[in-house]
């Protein structure tokens, strides 16, 4: 999709809600399982209709029931604790956990994380990272989290790698490259390997398959050859709680970056986590590890985040389909309109959710919709920082704040998606600070702008 770069922006990253990825047509019953015994009862006195009484399959009426008939007697699973007590609660609560996990309903047990933590960090203005661990021994990274590509890539015997130096000892992880040679459970993925995507670079099918990734930044990439190892990973809920998982993956041995990445944006790697079976989400799933091809991801105001894997949502959560195309498939959505205060504007369009880009981009006609809607109901008056030169804004429409001003009222904005769901835009202004030195204007512009995707 073309996008038209706008001038004002939505940054949808930091909405507190969750985004759930559901990747397939796989499904999760997220329901209370009765069971029930149903004894139907012919209204002697009435022809007019079929009367049912609906009895507990524990129930003493049922009990009898089964006895009269020679049926073993069906005990109830507390039936040894005082009803209401805590006891009682939790036998039964014991016994509707293993009825789930034999009809394989458990809700949450198979849902995977990082062995670091499920927390992610917002950096730089805009990136979202998380502490991973690949290797034995194992190996931290800080790795972007992009759901705008696929490849999982740490940097690694590094011919042109971003120093990150100005990263450890701040406070984070100690970060290193990963070495193939150093890991006792690494394998080369040979050409022949059936997520080499560029076998037609290769000498032979036994040869080390090639990798190169070119983002939309210009002159940003990553390249290099695919090995395999162990992603170490946790078990978040349930019984099994807590339990180690070493997940082989293949990812990214990133011998070569070039553009952005040699300038701070995911300086120790990145995280794909699109639609490709090459991504971790796919590989998790493909291998079993998760029930669900899917992950969720929910970025707060205050940067602080996290992340699950296997995590098929919640029922009172808004969802809307993903439009997927045959090629490049991403997680594209169809916005259906966009209220904007106290008017709706029924223009429709499609967009990508991309963890990896820092502003919401619209093309036309939706942008000049929104963008004349939200200008006529803000007060402040009208900045203009485009009168060329090297501190000309991005943004077309910006706004004077008084010295003394605190507040700002803004209209409310909402999208609303392709089946009725409505996502709420929680801050759809950044602030751009400006001060004026010798008659000109100087703007500090966001380390956000400094963007890879």
């Amino acid at each position: 999709m073309a996008l038209h770069a706008p001038n004002i922006l939505l940054p949808l990253h930091a909405s507190p809600y969750v985004v759930s990825m559901a990747r397939s047509s796989s499904h999760s019953y997220r329901a209370l399982v009765f069971a029930v015994a149903v004894v139907a009862l012919l209204a002697a006195g009435d022809a007019s209709g079929l009367g049912f009484d609906i009895h507990h399959r524990y129930s003493p009426v049922v009990q009898r029931w089964a006895e009269e008939r020679g049926h073993a007697s069906l005990r109830w699973p507390a039936d040894a604790a005082v009803q209401g007590s805590p006891a009682y609660y939790s036998a039964l609560s014991r016994h509707d956990h293993a009825l789930f996990v034999r009809r394989r309903l458990a809700q949450g047990d198979d849902l995977l994380t990082f062995a670091d933590g499920n927390a992610t960090f917002e950096l730089d203005g805009s990136l979202h990272y998380a502490e991973v661990a690949v290797g034995t021994p194992n190996t931290t990274f800080l790795v972007a989290l992009d759901t705008g590509s696929d490849l999982f890539w740490v940097p690694c015997d590094c011919k042109q790698c971003a120093p990150i130096t100005n990263v450890t000892g701040q406070g984070g992880p100690d970060l290193r490259p990963y070495n193939p040679a150093q890991s006792s459970t690494s394998k080369t993925v040979t050409c022949d390997h059936g997520l080499c995507e560029q076998p037609n670079a290769c000498v032979t099918r036994n040869s080390s398959c090639p990798y190169t990734v070119q983002y939309v930044s210009d002159n940003t990439s990553s390249s290099g050859v695919l090995v395999e190892d162990v992603l170490y990973l946790t078990r978040e809920r349930g019984a099994v709680a807590s339990t180690a998982v070493q997940a082989p993956v293949v990812f990214g041995c990133g011998q070569v970056q070039t553009g952005a990445f040699l300038n701070g944006a995911a300086a120790d790697g990145l995280m794909g986590l699109g639609m490709d079976k090459l991504s971790v989400p796919s590989i998790l799933a493909s291998s079993g590890l998760v029930k669900s091809d899917s992950f969720s991801m929910c970025f707060s105001r205050d940067g602080i985040g996290r992340i699950n894997f296997g995590d098929t949502g919640s029922r009172d959560q808004a969802e809307t389909p993903f439009v997927v195309r045959r090629t490049l498939p991403t997680y594209n959505i169809s916005v259906t309109s966009m209220d904007v205060g106290s008017s709706t504007l029924p223009v429709g369009f499609s967009a990508v959710v991309d963890s990896g880009t820092s502003f919401t981009y619209l093309n036309d006609p939706a942008y000049t919709a929104f963008t004349t809607s939200f200008n006529s109901q803000v007060s402040e008056r009208r900045a203009n920082f485009n009168s060329g030169g090297s501190n000309s804004s991005t943004f077309e429409y910006c706004y004077h704040l008084r010295s003394d001003q605190t507040t700002v009222d803004l209209p409310v904005v909402s999208l609303t998606t392709k089946g009725g769901a409505v996502f709420p835009v929680t801050l759809p202004v950044v602030p751009i600070f400006a001060q004026l030195s010798n008659g000109e204007v100087k703007i500090d512009r966001p380390k956000s702008w400094n963007k890879y995707h």
